[in-house]
């Protein structure tokens, strides 16, 4: 089995960079690392990268593999288990609506709601798949 240690780059595909910015940083407060204008912005999510791009730029890229993708893209963010139901409190205090609370069972539930794109967003509590 290959020993893999987790998920490093994440990547969505958006229509607004400054819309990103302002949902990613502002709202869910993930610093910027990278951003080039008319292409990408990409934030830190703790050890991750989330990853923004334009597929319309991206989808005819030369120096890389052309990649992109259009509709709901899904992404689930960890949190620790006891920074959960601050998480989620946060979130509802900055004006993000709660579109759905899923009970896995064992106590362990995430909660889903969506950015500006419509990409399905999840915040879960760490060890939910453990």
């Amino acid at each position: 089995m290959i020993p893999y240690t987790g998920i490093k780059e994440n990547c969505l595909y958006i229509s607004d960079l400054e819309k990103a910015v302002s949902f990613y940083h502002e709202l869910l407060e993930m610093p910027i690392i990278s951003k080039v204008d008319g292409r990408h912005v990409f934030f830190r999510c703790g050890a991750s990268v989330l990853l923004c791009f334009l597929p319309e730029v991206t989808k005819e890229e030369t120096t890389l593999p052309a990649h992109f993708a259009y509709g709901k893209q899904h992404l689930a963010f960890e949190v620790e288990g006891k920074d959960y139901q601050g998480t989620k409190d946060r979130l509802i205090s900055k004006g993000i609506a709660i579109t759905h609370t899923q009970d896995w069972g064992n106590h362990q539930n995430s909660i889903y709601f969506e950015d500006p794109f419509g990409h399905v967003l999840e915040i879960v509590p760490k060890g939910i798949w453990e």
